[in-house]
C-alpha cells in the first residue's frame, strides 16, 4: 500500500514567500560585517570622524582652559571685593559700629566679611630704640579671616588664629618686616619679638606682598582680642573688607553702607567694583560665542566626512547590494544595514575622538601651565554628536542603496 505526501496548501505556500523579518541584532551584525570585511576603509573612515570630534573637544577645551587661567588672574585683581571706610576729615571722627562686620556677614551674596582697625599704637624693634626713631608703621587689629578677604598669603610662619589672637602675637606685612629687620619666621627657632606701646609682642608670621591691599604691607597686625586687652582698642573697625558673589556684587554695594551704619549711612564710603569685573564679564561672553562657533564648525566637518564615506561605500558595494536584493532582501533591510554601519562607524570614531581630544587638551594645558578644563557639554556633545551625525549622514546613502534594483546593481558592478 502506497501513500502520497499531502500537497501544500495555499496558506503554506503564501507563508513561504513572505519576506524574512530581521531582528535588530541581525541588522547590527550585518552592519558590523561591512566594517569587519573592510577594515582599512573602516579604520580610515573612523579616523576621519575621530579627528573631527577630537577637533571639537580641543577647540572648546583649550579656550576653556585659557579662559579659566584668565578668569583666575582677573579674580586675583579683586573682581568680587569691596571696601567700606568711614568718611574722613569729620569732626568728631566717624566711628563704625563694633558689630558692623557681623551685620555685613548676614547679607545674602556676601561670602567673606573681615576688618582691620587702627589701634594708633607705636611699634619699635626693641625697648632700647629711641622714641623719636619711630618706624612709621601702623599697628592694626586684624580679624582671623582677613587673609581670605584680601587674597593674601603667608610668606613664613603663620597667621593669627582663634588660639593666638588673644595673646600678644603679631604678623608683619612685607614692608613692615623689612623695616623691622625680620626677613622670615623659622619654625623650631626662637620667634623674634617687637615692642608695641611698651609691651613685647611675639612675631609669629610674615605676609607676602598683597597687591590688593598695599596698606597691609606697611602694617603690623595683632589679634582683635589682644588689641582690646593690651593696647586699649575700642572695637570700632577702620576698614571693612567684603567678598561677595560676582553676580550680586552690585546689589551688595547698594546695601552695604546702610547695613554697616543704619543711623548714618552717608558717613560710610564704599568702593566701587573693580574694573577687572567688567573685563571678566566681557571675556566670558566672548569666549561663550567662540565655543559655540568652533563646535559647530567641527561638527559640520565631521558630518560631511561621514556622509562622504557612506556614499562612496554604496558606490563600491553595488554588487553586494544587488546580490542581497536578488536573494530576497527588501529595501528596509538594505536601509537598516547601511544606516547601522554608518552609526557604528560614527560611534567608533566618536569614542576615539573623545579620548584623543581630552588627552590633547590636558597635555596642551599642562604645557602652558593652565588649569585643564574639559567642558562636559563638549564631551557629551562629541560622542552624542558623532552618533547623531552618523545617523543623519547615513540616511541618504542608505536610501540610495535600498533603491537599487538587483539588475541595476549587478549590471553596474
Amino acid at each position: 500500500m502506497t501513500t502520497t505526501a499531502p500537497k501544500p496548501t495555499a496558506a503554506v505556500a503564501l507563508a513561504d514567500t513572505r519576506p524574512v523579518r530581521l531582528a535588530p541584532l541581525d541588522i547590527l551584525r550585518l552592519g558590523l560585517l561591512g566594517i569587519h570585511t573592510r577594515r582599512m576603509r573602516a579604520a580610515l573612515s573612523a579616523l576621519g570622524i575621530s579627528i573631527g570630534i577630537a577637533t571639537m573637544i580641543v577647540v572648546t577645551g583649550i579656550p576653556a582652559s585659557s579662559q579659566k587661567a584668565l578668569m583666575n588672574q582677573l579674580s586675583a585683581l579683586g573682581t568680587n571685593m569691596l571696601q567700606a571706610v568711614p568718611v574722613p576729615n569729620q569732626t568728631p571722627p566717624v566711628q563704625l559700629p563694633p558689630q558692623s562686620v557681623d551685620m555685613v556677614r548676614r547679607i545674602g551674596p556676601v561670602t567673606v566679611a573681615s576688618a582691620v582697625a587702627n589701634t594708633h599704637a607705636e611699634v619699635f624693634r626693641n625697648d632700647r630704640v629711641d622714641a623719636d626713631d619711630y618706624a612709621g608703621l601702623a599697628v592694626l587689629a586684624g580679624r582671623t579671616n582677613l587673609l581670605k578677604a584680601i587674597n593674601a598669603e603667608v610668606k613664613s610662619g603663620r597667621y593669627l588664629s582663634a588660639s593666638t589672637e588673644r595673646f600678644p602675637t603679631a604678623v608683619l606685612g612685607s614692608v613692615a618686616a623689612t623695616r623691622m629687620g625680620i626677613a622670615n619666621v623659622v619654625s623650631g627657632r626662637p620667634a623674634p619679638q617687637i615692642y608695641i606701646n611698651h609691651r613685647w609682642f611675639t612675631v609669629i608670621g610674615v605676609l607676602a606682598r598683597t597687591p590688593l591691599s598695599p596698606d597691609i604691607d606697611r602694617a603690623v597686625l595683632v589679634g582683635w582680642d589682644a588689641a582690646r586687652t593690651q593696647l586699649g582698642f575700642t572695637g570700632h573697625p577702620t576698614v571693612i573688607y567684603v567678598k561677595a558673589r560676582e553676580d550680586g556684587i552690585d546689589a551688595v554695594r547698594n546695601v552695604l553702607a546702610p547695613t554697616i551704619y543704619p543711623e548714618l549711612p552717608g558717613m560710610v564710603q564704599v568702593s566701587r567694583p573693580s574694573d577687572a569685573l567688567a573685563a571678566k564679564r566681557a571675556t566670558q561672553t566672548t569666549f561663550s560665542a567662540l565655543f559655540l562657533g568652533l563646535a559647530g564648525v567641527a561638527l559640520l566637518v565631521g558630518g560631511i566626512g561621514v556622509a562622504n564615506t557612506m556614499v562612496i561605500s554604496v558606490l563600491e558595494r553595488r554588487k553586494e547590494i544587488g546580490l542581497r536584493r536578488a536573494l530576497g532582501a527588501n529595501k528596509g533591510q538594505i536601509r537598516g544595514q547601511f544606516l547601522t554601519e554608518s552609526v557604528a562607524l560614527s560611534c567608533l570614531g566618536g569614542l576615539a575622538g573623545t579620548v584623543l581630544g581630552i588627552l590633547a587638551t590636558v597635555g596642551y594645558a599642562a604645557y602652558q601651565g593652565w588649569p585643564p578644563v574639559i567642558p562636559p557639554p563638549a564631551v557629551a556633545g562629541g560622542f552624542g554628536g558623532a552618533v547623531l551625525i552618523g545617523m543623519a549622514a547615513g540616511v541618504y546613502p542608505s536610501i540610495r542603496a535600498s533603491r537599487l534594483t538587483p539588475t541595476e546593481a549587478l549590471a553596474t558592478a
